[in-house]
This record gives C-alpha cells, structure tokens and sequence, in this order.
C-alpha cells in the first residue's frame, strides 16, 4: 500500500525516481540533500519508499510516545533518541553514540541525516552524520533531489577511511552538481571543496 501511495504523490509532483541504487543502501547512514525546503523532507521520505530504502528518521524521544502522532512517526521511521540536556552526574548517550546504537537493533537501517542541519544557508555542514556512521561501522550513501532534473536517488556511497578531508572531499563532489530548490540556500562544505 505504501509503495502505491508513494508512486501517486511522485507522478503528481513529477518526480521521477533513479535506478540502480548501491547495495549500501540497505544499511548506512544516508545523507538527505540538499535541504533548502521543508518540502524536501517529503519528496525524499516518498523517493526512498519507491526506491525500497529502508528509512529511519532520529527525530526527539517525546513524538514517538505520544499516543496516536507516536504512531504515525514510528510508521514513517522515527526512532526515538533524548534530547534533553544532559544532567550533571546522570549517564547519558550523546545523539550520536544513540544514533549508532539503532545499527545494533536494525539489520536493514538507511539512517537519514541532513548534515546542513538547516533550510538556510550553511557553508559548513555539521558532522554528526559522518561521525554516527564511523561509529556504527557502516557506509554513507549520498541520497539526492535533483530539482532541475526532477530526479530522486541515491548517487553512490562511501566506505569511510581514516582521512576525514579525503573522504569529504568526495561526497562534496557529488553534492556540487546537484540541483537544490532554492540555490542561494545550499552549500557543500567549504572546508573540502
């Protein structure tokens, strides 16, 4: 049923989406971008339905215990993880040792990150998602919305290495030729271009 729904909302909005996708897209940490718009979180959740990804979305603890929303978000991949700050003396994770520990639980998990962390201009995208999938052991895959081409896929992925600057410099060259919606919103990362 959810592919169903999925193929409609693509046809209506014109999207189309792109086979083959990497074998590491069945387990990884999968980057989400660009992201200048909160539509992109949508076209990207209907994409990777179509394209059989199994997405899993780190979203606040609390959406995912209320009653009926909990549900919801959990059917759309929402995993739980505490946000609340850390009390002095009291044990625990960060976001992104959580956000690894969902590996242990999930056998199939394409952990969606958007490193921009914002739908505004950043010319330095945060880390977490690099640092949660070196933690995990598992690759990153380079999800993608193409607004010029009206194109949604996953364009690679990388087994990441010790050489931090290597591995960046080539998911930003995958990044520099993909079309955002609004253009003066995104950057890649500046540190490895």
């Amino acid at each position: 049923m959810w592919n169903l729904i999925a193929k409609i909302f693509l046809k209506i909005g014109g999207w189309k989406v792109v086979f083959p996708i990497p074998d590491e897209s069945q387990r990884c940490v999968m980057i989400a971008a660009p992201h200048t718009t909160n539509w992109d979180a949508f076209w990207t959740r209907v994409a990777f339905q179509e394209l059989g990804i199994p997405v899993k979305i780190a979203i606040k603890d609390t959406w995912t215990k209320m009653p009926i929303i909990g549900y919801v978000v959990r059917a759309c991949g929402g995993l739980g993880i505490n946000r609340a700050p850390k009390v002095e003396g009291q044990p625990r994770k960060s976001q992104i040792e959580q956000m690894a520990d969902f590996f242990k639980d999930h056998e199939r998990i394409a952990m969606v990150i958007a490193p921009e962390g914002s739908r505004s201009l950043k010319k330095e995208w945060k880390m977490g998602f690099y640092h949660a999938a070196k933690m995990a052991n598992v690759p990153i895959a380079f999800g993608y919305l193409d607004y010029a081409k009206k194109e949604a896929g996953v364009g690679g992925a990388i087994h990441l290495t010790d050489d931090v600057a290597a591995d960046m410099k080539k998911i930003m060259t995958f990044y520099k030729e993909i079309s955002p919606k609004y253009r003066e919103q995104f950057s890649v990362d500046q540190r490895y271009v």
